[in-house]
This record gives C-alpha cells, sequence and structure tokens, in this order.
C-alpha cells in the first residue's frame, strides 16, 4: 500500500526441516490497513509462512518485523500482546459455552482486569456490552445466548473470526477462513471481512479464488517456498505465469 506505513515485513525468511528446503528467502512488506492474499498450490509453504509469522515456528534464516520492531525471536504469545492475531483451518471455539461467552472470554483474555473464574458473568457488564456489539456487527446479536454448538458452519467461523478482532490487533491473519464451508456458508464470511474496515491488516491464505478476489486488494504468489509474484489482483490474474504454475488455465 503506497504511503502507508509498514506493518509487516519478512527479509529473507527461510526454513529448512533437515534437508527438505520448504521456505527459501521470502521477502515482503505489508503496509498498514492492507488486505493482501497469500495464495499458491498445495506444498508452496504457505502455511509455514503463517505459522513462522505468528510464532509458532522457528525460521531458518531472516528476519520478521511488525511495525518496525523486529519480533524474529519472539514467542507467539508475545506477538499476540503486541496485536498478531490468527484464525486456524478448523474452528476453535468453546462449543459447550454460549456464543456471548466465547466472545467475552476473547475480550477477557486482551483486558488488564483480573478475572475471577467462579464470580458470575454479570459482574462483566462491559465485556458483555463489548460482545454484544461485535455479534451485531455480523447479525449474530440475537444467537447470543445458544450454545456454539447450535450454529452452523458459517456461523461458527464468523464467531471465530470475532474471537480474533475482540483482541484488537493490528495483523490478523486469517487461515483458509472459508475452508470446508458450503457456498452460502462461505458467503457469510466473505461478506463478514469485505464489511470489516480500519486499521486491522488483514493477510489471507485462501484456495477459494472467489473469496480471494473479493476480499483482498494485493496477492503475492508462492511456489516451491518462493515469491513468484507480488501484485494487484489484476496483475495477478493477468499473470501468464501464475496461471500456469497455480491453475493451469485462466485466473
Amino acid at each position: 500500500m503506497s504511503g502507508a506505513a509498514s506493518c509487516l515485513a519478512l527479509d529473507g525468511v527461510s526454513k529448512r526441516f533437515g534437508s527438505l528446503s520448504v521456505l527459501e528467502e521470502v521477502s515482503f512488506v505489508i503496509g498498514q490497513g492492507e488486505r493482501c492474499g497469500i495464495i499458491g498450490p498445495n506444498g508452496a509453504g504457505k502455511s509455514t509462512l503463517f505459522n513462522i509469522i505468528a510464532g509458532e515456528l522457528p525460521l531458518t534464516r531472516g528476519a520478521v518485523r511488525f511495525f518496525g520492531g523486529n519480533i524474529t525471536r519472539m514467542p507467539a504469545h508475545a506477538r499476540a500482546r503486541a496485536g498478531l492475531a490468527r484464525t486456524f483451518q478448523t474452528t476453535t471455539l468453546f462449543p459447550k459455552l454460549s456464543v456471548i461467552e466465547n466472545i467475552v472470554l476473547a475480550l477477557q483474555a486482551h483486558s488488564a482486569e483480573r478475572f475471577h473464574l467462579l464470580a458470575p458473568r454479570s459482574r462483566y457488564h462491559s465485556r458483555d456490552r463489548e460482545a454484544r456489539a461485535l455479534l451485531d456487527r455480523v447479525g449474530l446479536a440475537s444467537r447470543s445466548n445458544e450454545l456454539v454448538d447450535a450454529l452452523g458452519y458459517g456461523e461458527k467461523r464468523q464467531v471465530e473470526i470475532l474471537l480474533a478482532i475482540a483482541q484488537k490487533p493490528k495483523l490478523l491473519l486469517l487461515d483458509e477462513p472459508t475452508a470446508g464451508l458450503a457456498p452460502g456458508d462461505a458467503s457469510l464470511v466473505t461478506e463478514m471481512l469485505k464489511r470489516e474496515r480500519g486499521d486491522i491488516t488483514i493477510v489471507l491464505i485462501e484456495h477459494d479464488m472467489g473469496v480471494v478476489f473479493d476480499v483482498v486488494e494485493r496477492l503475492i504468489v508462492l511456489h516451491h517456498g518462493r515469491v513468484v509474484a507480488d501484485g494487484t489482483v489484476e496483475a495477478i490474474r493477468g499473470d501468464d505465469n501464475v496461471q500456469e504454475i497455480y491453475l493451469g488455465g485462466k485466473l
């Protein structure tokens, strides 16, 4: 994003597992507030890259910077406190708690306020108000007192993304947010992400190119662990090399 402050910068990031090279000299800069998709065929290194950015895997060589600070050796929990949040391909909710209780727990985790496990939830009125406001943004306020288990798959994925947003992140990593969803459920998540504006920088891994084209403005293409293209959605759609290595046809 031209003129934007740098949110995330990777400099020569490489990752090896023994003799297997998964990432090789990956470098790019993502500006604050940018929406960027990382695409590529299976085995390109996308999930490994996300795990390195989130601090869940150590890199072999290179550096990761977050708003100018070197976080290469920073553990995952410290990165989360600094404003980096992520979701996973499978839902990680508390199924036997209500929808609003899931959101309140995420809000409480971000708060410096002391939490008493045995205290009634009514003690935390401000957290309830924040949680209901978040649910209202995606049209789920009316289902706030239902168990998560009662939600549809698309709604569960919406709630999971809300858990990450509740942490007030500066950078949100979304790992295949529509994976395994039927088209109708996938559209719920897509519309939610399209509406989510503000200062949050979003980096998305997604195989559904329709979702990618709807949500992001820039694409980084990985192939055999290397960046082979980086540009606007329209530029990547017209890139013959990307079409050949990723889809074998027109995007």
